[in-house]
């Protein structure tokens, strides 16, 4: 079972390290990954031997708080409660920042007035000034600290109590460090007391220089500085997800007892009828039942053209309606929405720990004790060299608030929430940061090849006439045949008569041979339609140069039927399962970074070679069923590969998920799909390049921040202990190292958000030699062989009109790109150079509209 908990009380990676290792060792624990930056935990454990009240104990013992995550822990209560953290922290830095100036201006203020050549205020030459001064001026120091340290109380209370419970943590450094720092002060005062009582003005003197009062004072501002800086920067890390939360409405309006009523969002059930007015976004997944409209799923798909909806369609949960009333049925609701879903695997990724943080949690685990154990040392080796307790004192002092858990805990995960972000604003949701990092790192890529690398939809590609009719005339005999089949390839002409405006004849006398084709009376005239076994059969002749017209086209990867009457052949009809436009971008792109494409189909070599040769795919392996495709996939793992699989998540579950990782592409609506590691929300395979380009910018990232977080503490601790002292007399005073410490955790975290710069929508590296490619631009480079076609209508008049417009022509086979306005009352077609005027035209009037030009 696996559970999701809260934990409160983490400052530092050694304590997410020290809740991780205990938890672990709990009996029944199968696997724990504790995370810094959303101070959770996610526990996978057999109920039969630990629960929940059983764990929470385990991390209360460890010097922490937990509870199991509720509703009022999720994305939507985050916002929240980082703005409560960051106004919290704002009164503990007003209030240090205050007394700190004070104190200052009391302990260093003689200094400050030299400086300027400036006489110091009578006040102060009356009252702090001088050896008969000492106990008010140190007193009136102690009492400046006093706020200070109340203020920033939390610090003491949990350092010294991990301390307690053998976990010390970042605070137990800087309670330690900054108490030692103000009890030296007040042992100070007690020696400046006795100095006064025995007229030892040697002795006041020398503790009046050597109070550190201002120390104490100074490190818990300057940490509180950095730690208030820390927490903007970390809530910004997780925009995204705040931003996919506000892309949903809060209420929703549904139909109940005919009338309008509005309710919460969450209150809406499976099967209620609610209304999304223009301008709104979508509350919950649904279907259409009434209106039409153009619908911006930008925010699901990363998609940024509005698609064109009406009744039947579905529609997704954070999409906004951009013009008409649309009337629609719930489907999913609640956590079960699309959007809810993406939010949760945002989530669960940016709590997640990648293979490469392993190191630092490791390393942290012990990091605490061991500065503790090098600033005890430090004391002590300064005190047998001759060095004054003072000076001691302060070194250790310096060592202990200059060491940085905080960064080495920050590296990974502030990394990881900002790069999961990403993708998900541009329809890629990566499920955790193992896989993330993983396919990073995978040398080859297997494709499905229907609805992955093809669009997975049969067209006809090819009317060849081979008597004499006309092309219009055979598409009408075709589809009078196969109007009573339900082959996927008789759909495809069905669609194709109905796009050229080709009526079907009256059909009698049908049957179906299996295997081998259809028959049928037209006008008491049989006609046949099927493969070369269905002619011969039928005593039909095929001449050697229509034989080998078939041979052409199955080379081509299409399917050659064959059409007759009772006596001669009467000509070809070809139908493809036709490449999508971006795939041969894609693939040549992969290529180019070095990873070995493999094409896995269960079709026939030839189609499958034919497909290699469109897209330049460097290996086809065809006739495999879904059931051998995992077979396959473990054989190119136990050949030292590392794989990564790209289907469309249903009929390839088992090879998505014996892959090193799976991709799902086109997955649209249905995210949740387990045997996913990463889950593209378009069907399109330059985002498997999207992806890759990310999980490189984010594991590239997330090395930077390791290396800084293990160098700043490689010199920082030796340069605080005094090494340079000796030689060059360079020695960190404890102020400055606590500046040094806030800025390491900033500077980690300000590093991570870098990331949200990315431009991960253009792919703009070189391709071969002179070629490249760039997501923008694809399309350009498919208009080559295309057309465009710009269209003058007439009747048009709102949106409606032209998202129907639009629709209609999209629909056309051949056309990839429709664009209509509504102000020219025009439309602009971008299609194959098979796409027929006058389809277009009829597709125009069949929606209702009139054509007055077209050119």
């Amino acid at each position: 079972m696996k559970r999701k908990f809260a934990v409160t009380g983490m400052t530092c990676s050694a304590c997410s390290a020290h809740v991780e290792k205990s938890v672990a060792k709990a009996l029944g624990v199968n696997a724990v990954s504790v995370n810094l930056l959303t101070n959770s935990m996610q526990v996978d454990f057999n109920e039969g031997q630990i629960n929940e009240a059983a764990i929470i104990k385990t991390v209360e013992d460890a010097g922490y708080n937990a509870s199991i995550f509720t509703d009022k822990n999720t994305a939507e209560e985050m916002p929240k409660m980082i703005d409560d953290g960051i106004k919290n922290m704002q009164n503990r830095l007003s209030v240090s920042i205050v007394f700190l100036l004070l104190l200052m201006y009391i302990s260093m203020g003689t200094m400050v007035y030299d400086v300027f050549s400036a006489n110091l205020p009578q006040f102060m030459l009356k009252y702090f000034i001088g050896d008969k001064n000492a106990l008010v001026y140190s007193f009136t120091q102690l009492l400046l600290l006093v706020p200070i340290l109340l203020a920033n109380q939390k610090y003491f209370k949990n350092g010294f109590k991990t301390l307690y419970k053998k976990s010390p943590n970042m605070d137990s450094l800087i309670a330690i460090g900054a108490g030692a720092a103000a009890v030296y002060g007040i042992f100070a005062i007690y020696r400046i007391g006795y100095g006064m009582g025995y007229a030892d003005w040697q002795l006041v003197q020398q503790y009046q220089h050597n109070l550190y009062f201002e120390s104490a004072g100074m490190i818990l501002t300057l940490i509180t500085v950095g730690k208030y800086l820390e927490a903007r920067a970390k809530g910004k890390t997780s925009e995204a997800i705040n931003k996919l939360i506000n892309l949903t409405p809060k209420t929703v309006t549904v139909l109940r007892d005919n009338q309008e009523k509005i309710i919460a969002a969450a209150d809406i059930v499976v099967g209620d009828i609610f209304i999304i007015k223009p301008g709104e976004a979508v509350a919950v997944d649904g279907i259409i039942i009434e209106g039409q409209s153009l619908l911006d799923e930008a925010a699901v798909t990363g998609e940024g053209i509005p698609v064109a909806k009406q009744a039947g369609d579905k529609i997704i949960s954070a999409s906004l309606n951009k013009s008409g009333l649309l009337t629609a049925k719930a489907v999913k609701v609640g956590d079960n929405t699309t959007i809810a879903q993406i939010i949760k695997l945002v989530e669960e990724a940016s709590a997640s720990k990648a293979p490469i943080a392993k190191l630092a949690d490791k390393i942290a685990g012990v990091f605490v004790p061991i500065v503790i154990t090098i600033s005890l040392l430090t004391a002590i080796v300064w005190l047998v060299a001759g060095a004054s307790t003072e000076f001691a004192v302060s070194t250790a002092i310096a060592v202990l608030v200059i060491s940085c858990p905080c960064a080495l805990g920050l590296a990974t995960p502030v990394a990881i929430m900002v790069g999961t972000g990403k993708g998900a604003q541009n329809g890629i949701l990566i499920k955790s940061g193992e896989a993330l990092q993983t396919i990073n790192k995978v040398d080859t890529i297997v494709l499905d090849k229907t609805g992955t690398i093809t669009k997975g939809q049969p067209q006809v590609t090819d009317i060849i006439t081979l008597a004499d009719l006309s092309a219009k005339e055979l598409l009408k005999i075709a589809g009078s045949l196969e109007k009573g089949s339900d082959h996927p390839l008789a759909e495809a002409i069905i669609d194709k008569c109905k796009r050229e405006s080709a009526a079907f004849y009256k059909l009698t006398d049908f049957s179906a041979v299996f295997g081998k084709g259809v028959a049928g009376k037209i006008n008491d005239k049989y006609y046949y339609a099927g493969n070369q076994k269905m002619m011969q059969e039928k005593n039909i002749i095929l001449a050697d140069e229509i034989n080998l017209l078939i041979n052409k086209l199955s080379l081509a990867g299409k399917t050659a039927l064959l059409f007759s009457d009772d006596k001669k052949i009467l000509g070809i009809i070809a139908v493809a399962d036709t490449v999508k436009a971006t795939s041969k971008a894609a693939i040549a792109k992969l290529k180019q970074q070095g990873r070995h494409i493999i094409m896995l189909t269960g079709d026939n070599e030839i189609t499958a070679q034919a497909i290699k040769k469109q897209v330049g795919i460097d290996e086809v392996i065809a006739g495999v069923l879904p059931a051998q495709k995992e077979a396959q996939i473990t054989a190119l793992k136990n050949n030292g590969h590392k794989v990564a699989m790209v289907g469309d998540g249903i009929n390839d579950a088992p090879a998505l998920a014996a892959a090193d990782v799976g991709i799902a592409i086109g997955a649209g609506t249905d995210v949740a799909i387990e045997s996913a590691d990463i889950v593209l929300m378009k069907n399109d395979l330059l985002d498997v390049v999207k992806a890759l380009k990310l999980s490189t910018a984010v594991i590239r990232n997330i090395k930077e921040n390791l290396f800084w977080a293990f160098f700043y503490n490689v010199i920082g601790i030796p340069l605080a202990a005094g090494a340079l002292y000796a030689a060059w007399g360079i020695r960190l005073n404890p102020m400055f190292a606590a500046a040094a410490m806030s800025l390491s955790s900033v500077c980690v975290v300000t590093n991570a958000l870098r990331l949200k710069r990315l431009q991960i929508n253009t792919v703009d590296e070189k391709i071969g030699d002179s070629e490249h490619f760039t997501i923008e631009n694809v399309k350009e480079k498919e208009a080559d062989t295309m057309k465009k076609t710009v269209i003058m209508i007439e009747g048009m008049s709102c949106g409606h009109c032209t998202g129907r417009v639009e629709k209609a022509l999209q629909s056309v086979v051949g056309v990839t790109e429709v664009s209509v306005s509504l102000e020219d009352k025009k439309a602009v077609v971008t299609s194959e150079e098979n796409v027929s005027s006058d389809v277009l035209k009829n597709t125009v009037v069949e929606a209702g509209y009139e054509v007055v030009g077209i050119k």
